[in-house]
């Protein structure tokens, strides 16, 4: 049993996963005829929607949110191929938001948000659809404090940091003394209770800063003992000479990633407390039923993988992420797995499908609710400037395989792309056979060695996913 069976413990069976999927597929069809933006469907045939977003939450992260995988997980879908096509913060966010690739929003660093075209957000066509809109913590890196967050009617903007921080509350940038986690917690489930009063169907956007660094747990988990962990193959990797130079130059050892995966898991266990707080809340509305609730984090993180610490990396713990979701009015309440590939551009189509809105841009992602099954998937990263250690990056990945190209490109705060394009260093890795991407089957390989492995076709895809 691999480390990610142990975490996640016994599978569902195929009977119960197809079972979820004809489920899915069937609200697919009727959302379906529900009328688009401005239409007239009924508040009671729309689900309410529950976006929770972590902040660089790994996917080997499960025993400190057993609460959430109980509910979320227990009455609703586990998607084990949980992905981000870029593994950066504001990026990932404005994908989330878009259901567009990096490339196409525009936001291709962490300060270029002010790039990300607002009328193509989810919160957008919801807010135009009469949902009532409340955004709860992290919004996007560099958004400036006292700017009010675009499509939400009300609002606790988050200045990241975990204790007695600053936000902007509905305008009004203030400090507000506490934990922050706890804040964001107490601010939803004011926006949750509402509902008595405002019988709008409403869409809460909810992003703690947890588990980013530098990872400071409440006081109450401040000396929480999370279970021991002895690493994985790929911490640190002794032999790198395989790799780009930033990894071979890479020096973080096992216990640096014991020492942040410590301090991620006590974090996220008020995440945990929270997201608890939420069903509680729902179920004492009467609104669990028919709360669409999705959980996924907007990137992972390098506990020393290959001597890394961090994300920004084509390597999977980077861009594997925590993915849940629960409908169970939408017949997505039984407790399945989802063995498809499916990343952060999905979340936006999936909410508009479920609320009955065809959104009026286009989006690189696919509803969760419809069959839809890629064969792989973009990942994509841009260095940010001239002076950092790696190059830019595109990865082809799918289940069984991976395929990664360096480029001499850079970007500018607004998100612009200068430089020759130039293929700088080139990686493969079989993910079947080597899933801690220990060997780069393309070092010192041979025409022929390429051409065994596919690799001029899978050249060819990832230079046509680019421009997709």
């Amino acid at each position: 049993m691999n480390e990610e069976q142990q975490e996640r413990g016994s599978g569902v069976g195929r009977r119960q996963f197809l079972a979820g999927t004809a489920a899915a597929a069937a609200v697919a069809a009727a959302s379906s005829a529900l009328p688009g933006i401005g239409g007239t469907a009924s508040a009671a045939a729309r689900p309410n929607i529950l976006l929770i977003v972590t902040d660089d939450n790994p996917k080997q992260t499960n025993w400190a949110i057993q609460k959430t995988i109980a509910w979320l997980g227990g009455h609703g879908v586990t998607y084990n191929n949980g992905h981000v096509t870029t593994p950066l913060c504001a990026p990932s966010r404005s994908s989330i938001f878009s259901g567009r690739y990096a490339h196409n929003h525009g936001v291709r660093n962490n300060a270029a948000s002010h790039s990300l075209d607002q009328s193509t957000t989810v919160q957008h066509h919801l807010k135009q659809a009469g949902y009532r809109t409340g955004l709860f913590g992290k919004y996007l890196n560099s958004w400036t404090l006292a700017d009010n967050p675009p499509h939400f009617e009300e609002w606790a903007l988050l200045q990241p940091g975990y204790v007695d921080a600053q936000w902007n509350v509905n305008g009004t940038v203030q400090t507000i003394n506490g934990y922050t986690t706890n804040i964001v917690k107490n601010r939803t489930l004011a926006f949750l209770s509402k509902s008595t009063t405002d019988t709008r169907p409403w869409f809460a956007y909810v992003t703690p800063y947890a588990s980013h660094e530098p990872n400071i747990p409440a006081a109450q988990y401040a000396d929480t003992v999370v279970p021991s962990w002895n690493g994985r193959p790929s911490v640190p990797e002794a032999d790198r000479s395989d790799k780009p130079a930033y990894v071979k130059n890479a020096s973080n050892t096992l216990a640096d990633g014991r020492a942040v995966r410590q301090r991620q898991l006590r974090t996220l266990l008020s995440v945990d407390d929270a997201v608890q707080a939420f069903k509680d809340k729902l179920t004492d509305l009467g609104q669990l039923n028919n709360t669409l609730v999705i959980y996924i984090g907007d990137n992972g993180f390098q506990w020393a993988d290959h001597g890394l610490l961090g994300k920004g990396t084509p390597y999977s713990p980077a861009h594997e992420v925590p993915f849940y979701l629960s409908w169970p009015a939408g017949g997505l309440g039984s407790g399945t797995t989802d063995n498809r590939i499916v990343a952060n551009i999905d979340i936006a189509p999936t909410i508009l499908a479920a609320a009955g809105i065809t959104s009026p841009t286009s989006q690189d992602g696919e509803s969760l609710l419809s069959g839809f099954n890629r064969d792989h998937l973009l990942v994509e990263w841009w260095k940010q400037g001239t002076a950092g250690v790696k190059d830019s990056w595109a990865s082809y990945v799918a289940k069984n395989r991976q395929y990664v190209e360096y480029y001499d490109l850079h970007t500018d705060a607004s998100g612009s792309v200068s430089g020759t394009g130039q293929v700088t260093f080139r990686e493969y890795y079989d993910l079947v056979n080597d899933p801690y991407q220990l060997t780069n089957k393309l070092y010192q390989a041979s025409p022929a060695d390429e051409q065994s492995l596919g690799i001029p076709a899978l050249a060819t895809q990832l230079a046509a996913d680019r421009q997709s």
